[in-house]
């Protein structure tokens, strides 16, 4: 019996190439993927199944729907954001770099805004960042009250702020351009106007439809830190006043 003879090269069946484990991680990684490139309304659990090469039952194993992908999206980011470590004396600018810093995660990851506006970043990313941000808030003298509601203060004027300047600036040449129409028709409408009936509305044409949202960021963070300052300086008063009061008579 003749022996075997082995099939040429060009017909040995080929390998099939070894599949990646389908893990959680794996999971949100590829969903921050197609939200960076698509948007958040692209990212659906059937969409991603068909970008992980698997069937959208088996994501369910890792992820219990797309709520909960959304909250793993938002907290893997969160590792982006800088909050400094207290240094005397540098109070006012640390929590403008923290916010700075939350604002450029905001804007380097597409609709990111629109998925943080109405979530509490309870991932674990998300509480270590709080809880380094509420440090830094109360080495600056605020107290209790005034730096939790301060801290959620600033996060919402900075997500909010993102999520109106995707809004005025949309990522595409043409929607830069369609947003600098919309704003010149503004202006003009509103310098239109009766000055008798609209004096301010006239006067304030220019800052109102201005584009340039780096400057109205950095404005908006002023006011926001001045008022905690204030807040933390009547306080510090008031605890004065307190200290050298007489005792009341029983």
């Amino acid at each position: 019996m003749p022996e075997e003879i082995p099939p040429p090269p060009w017909r040995r069946p080929k390998k099939a190439p070894p599949r990646v484990p389908l893990t959680q991680d794996r999971i949100v990684v590829t969903a921050l993927g197609i939200l960076d490139a698509e948007g958040l309304d692209a990212l659906s659990m059937r969409r991603l199944a068909q970008e992980l090469k698997t069937g959208h039952a088996s994501l369910y194993a890792h992820v219990g729907n797309r709520d909960e992908l959304l909250d793993l999206v938002f907290d893997i980011v969160l590792t982006e954001v800088e909050v400094p470590e207290p240094e005397p004396g540098r109070w006012a600018e640390q929590v403008k770099e923290m916010c700075r810093s939350l604002r450029r995660m905001f804007l380097a990851h597409r609709d990111l805004a629109r998925i943080a506006i109405d979530r509490v970043p309870l991932g674990p990313n998300g509480m270590v960042g709080m809880e380094r941000t509420m440090n830094l808030l109360r080495s600056g003298g605020l107290h209790d009250e005034l730096a939790a509601y301060g801290g959620d203060l600033l996060s919402t004027f900075v997500t909010a702020e993102a999520l109106e300047q995707s809004s005025r600036n949309p990522g595409t040449e043409q929607g830069r351009e369609q947003a600098g129409v919309f704003a010149d028709q503004l202006h003009g409408y509103l310098k239109s106007l009766p000055a008798t009936s609209f004096p301010n509305l006239v006067h304030l044409a220019g800052p109102i439809t201005s584009l340039d949202s780096d400057r109205r960021f950095e404005l908006g963070l002023e006011i926001i830190i001045a008022g905690l300052l204030a807040g933390a300086g009547e306080a510090a008063d008031d605890q004065v006043r307190t200290a050298g009061s007489p005792p009341a008579e029983s």
